[in-house]
């Protein structure tokens, strides 16, 4: 069933067209699981996390043993962590601190700059990052706690910006709208990234915060090609379901941005003007986009997801990411791996500026108040009598 090797630090490479001549042919590597098992999935892969000692790869010993595995199915766990408010000081984005109520996200999104993060875990980036979840079901009574604290000083905070607060098993947990409510009681701003329709069950509070400046949302908007959609992020809602929230959410009141979000050259970047015309006549006020980011594993990911999908067009999407980044498939340096570098990158910025010129978009962008904030009383702590 597997073979482990001690010295094996790393996962087999991908192999691509671009590789040596005489290399084992992609859709033979044996890192890659059987369509069956991964149906609704993003990851074509479940190589081992780039810090195991041990790298296990599948492969069929004559005895068709493959054929038994079982599919690939959504397991929940205790993340036990006992602070819930993570910390950055990245030049480059808008926030100095975020939450992230899940660990891994079940939406597939086969391109998530976040999927490295499983091999914190001991997990893989592949499979293992949409199906092997972590939740945090105390968030809420953490967050209040360190809201509580009296060093504490507000600014907005970030959610959604790693994995999904509203992915599919948020229906049943129900952590996101917990939060919402221990930071609506504290007045205490917030802004939301999701490719999730499910944000609109929330609109009763976010409505309430947004009228006191408190909340905003953005939903990523990738492509409005359904089929491209499915493939790409599997268990994500459509496009069109993203842009009715995006209706419903300015219907609302609520501010909401549209993110193109990744932009893939010669995959999706065709579809900029239409994905902002549509979300300007949904209501939205502001936009922004990002290029593709293939850190670590997600370039091999999103190497392999590619092959099996549009294999016409591997070499032509790499060349361009590559003139965009330097000559590599990633550079990770602040202020330019959002965008990009070189004549390809700069066209894209241009043309998304043009349109949202065009449409009217981001006149004006909105900061939301702290002015509102009051700590949450600690627990035993003697009430004020004034």
């Amino acid at each position: 069933m597997s073979r482990a090797s001690s010295h094996a630090l790393k996962p087999p490479p991908v192999t691509a067209p671009s590789e040596p001549a005489g290399a084992t042919p992609f859709p033979e590597l044996a890192v890659a699981i059987e369509g069956k098992r991964k149906r609704g999935r993003g990851a074509q892969s479940n190589a081992s996390g780039r810090f195991e000692a041990e790298a296990r790869v599948a492969f069929d010993d004559g005895w068709q043993s493959l054929d038994d595995l079982p599919p690939f199915k959504t397991t929940v766990s205790l993340d036990t962590s006992r602070k819930v408010i993570t910390r950055n000081d990245s030049p480059d984005i808008g926030f100095d601190r975020s939450i992230n109520p899940y660990r891994g996200c079940e939406h597939g999104c086969v391109y998530c700059f976040a999927r490295p993060t499983h091999a914190f875990l001991g997990l893989s980036p592949g499979l293992d990052f949409e199906t092997k979840l972590q939740i945090k079901p105390d968030a809420p009574e953490l967050l209040e706690k360190e809201l509580a604290a009296s060093g504490y000083e507000p600014r907005m905070i970030a959610i959604g910006t790693n994995t999904d607060p509203y992915q599919p098993i948020e229906r049943e947990h129900k952590i996101m709208r917990g939060i919402l409510e221990v930071l609506e009681r504290a007045g205490h701003p917030v802004g939301i990234v999701t490719k999730s329709a499910l944000v609109t069950r929330d609109i009763d509070i976010l409505a309430r915060m947004a009228k006191r400046n408190l909340a905003k949302v953005a939903i990523s908007v990738t492509t409005l090609d359904p089929k491209l959609a499915r493939t790409m992020e599997p268990r994500a809602s459509t496009p069109s379901k993203r842009l009715e929230a995006l209706k419903q959410l300015s219907e609302a009141g609520i501010p909401a941005t549209v993110m193109v979000a990744p932009v893939i050259p010669a995959l999706n970047d065709s579809e900029i003007e239409r994905i902002l015309d549509a979300a300007a006549h949904a209501g939205v006020k502001e936009a922004s986009y990002v290029l593709l980011r293939l850190p670590l594993e997600v370039r091999d990911l999103f190497r392999e997801w590619l092959m099996a999908n549009y294999p016409d067009r591997y070499r032509h999407v790499f060349t361009l990411i590559r003139d965009m980044r330097g000559g590599r498939d990633y550079d990770s340096q602040w202020g330019t791996r959002m965008k990009g570098t070189g004549p390809m990158a700069w066209m894209i910025g241009r043309r998304f500026e043009i349109a949202c010129e065009r449409l009217g978009l981001n006149k004006r962008r909105l900061k939301l108040t702290t002015d509102h904030f009051v700590k949450p009383k600690r627990s035993g702590q003697q009430l004020s009598l004034f």
